[in-house]
């Protein structure tokens, strides 16, 4: 897929902010300090402490969680999923994995909770968040274009756009969509592109 897939720092890092079921507390005793306050929910079965800034590491290191450990090296979030671990999006419903076509994705069938697309993907897709492979800013505005459904993909677009930090610049995107290779809904795509276009004042 891509070299970092077999990073060593994908396995699990230690990130003190974050609470999941363990040794220390089980699920239950999450729960129950999240309904007193305690704690808050974040994704899944993980939770944060009141005050601690949700960042796109701590998202990512939550979705990782609630992915199978043994295909967690092998799929990429991407999507609106992406957009919510870069806080473009609301929290998905199932979580949206990307797989490279090298992959036999009928091997990870069964996987609960997540949403498997097979996708070619370039040394520059892909980034590693909190122990999770994650669509790069780029590659996820361009797929939420493409594959969601404009109603849905606007809102997430035009924050990841307002994201200075994330990099994306329309001229960018529209162009990353109009080069991309044999894909269906590209006329689609770019009519929504279209819509983030700044109005002429004249």
């Amino acid at each position: 897929m891509v070299p970092a897939v077999n990073a060593p720092h994908l396995l699990e890092p230690v990130i003190s902010e974050l609470y999941s079921p363990s040794r220390i507390f089980t699920w239950n005793e999450l729960q129950s300090m999240a309904f007193d306050g305690i704690l808050l929910p974040l994704y899944g079965k993980s939770y944060a402490s009141p005050g601690v800034a949700v960042t796109h590491r701590l998202r990512a290191r939550a979705a990782a969680l609630t992915v199978p450990e043994r295909i967690r090296t092998k799929v990429v979030a991407g999507r609106l999923t992406a957009a919510w671990i870069y806080g473009c999006a609301n929290p998905p419903e199932h979580l949206s994995l990307l797989v490279d076509a090298k992959h036999r994705i009928s091997s990870l069938r069964g996987t609960t909770q997540c949403s498997l697309h097979e996708v070619r993907l370039g040394q520059m897709d892909v980034v590693s968040l909190g122990g999770m492979l994650v669509s790069s800013p780029l590659r996820t505005a361009a797929d939420i274009a493409l594959h969601v459904e404009p109603d849905r993909a606007l809102p997430a677009l035009k924050r990841l756009l307002e994201r200075e930090e994330l990099g994306i610049r329309l001229r960018l995107l529209t162009l990353a969509v109009e080069t991309a290779p044999r894909v269906p809904h590209k006329k689609r795509a770019l009519a929504t592109l279209a819509q983030l276009a700044p109005a002429d004042p004249g």
